[in-house]
């Protein structure tokens, strides 16, 4: 277990195929990849808060608490403010079914940001050296079980839906000003 945990926290798998910001919808779908990532640490972690986390559980705690307090909200920025707003704007009868999807979406995301902040404050309490009680390990689990149910759906609709309709019918300025976007979150 404590192995899986350790891999866990690598950012990116070595030989994985990874997208550069010229295909925007390629790099979500990679930032997918690492969310599942962060996730699987999380829920391995849950079944370990009964008792004092070892050093490399620990660590793997700080790693999926810090992907998901900084990087996740810029991947949901990317989605929100840049790929479903033009989208939006597409008057093609091959994105409707997508467009349907996207309201939805959006609320999935608020719904996993209140989750996160919940997993983030009893991740935190914990790293601080504080004991968890029963009722907030409860809670974590309960959290992080709730957020695994909403990405594994989540992620499968925009993975198979939204994004594979974004990179066919989304004209080139388009993605060109998503991938500038992105990059621009992402900068210093």
């Amino acid at each position: 277990m404590i192995r899986g945990i350790l891999k866990s926290v690598m950012p990116v798998q070595i030989g994985a195929k990874t997208h550069s910001f010229s295909e925007p919808t390629g790099l979500l779908s990679d930032c997918h990849r690492r969310i599942e990532m962060f996730l699987g640490s999380l829920q391995q972690i849950a079944a370990l808060l009964d008792s004092p986390l070892e050093a490399n559980a620990r660590a793997a705690l700080d790693a999926s608490l810090r992907y998901f307090r900084e990087a996740a909200p810029k991947h949901t920025a990317d989605e929100e403010e840049s790929l479903f707003r033009r989208l939006r704007n597409v008057n093609h009868p091959g994105v409707e079914a997508a467009i349907k999807t996207l309201d939805p979406l959006e609320k999935e995301h608020q719904r996993a940001d209140a989750l996160h902040n919940e997993v983030d404050q009893l991740g935190r309490k914990c790293l601080g050296g504080a004991t968890l009680s029963p009722e907030d390990v409860q809670r974590f689990r309960k959290s992080v079980t709730e957020l695994a149910a909403i990405y594994q759906e989540h992620i499968r609709i925009e993975d198979e839906v939204v994004f594979p309709v974004a990179g066919k019918l989304l004209p080139a300025s388009d993605k060109a000003a998503i991938a500038e976007e992105m990059s621009r979150r992402r900068k210093p």
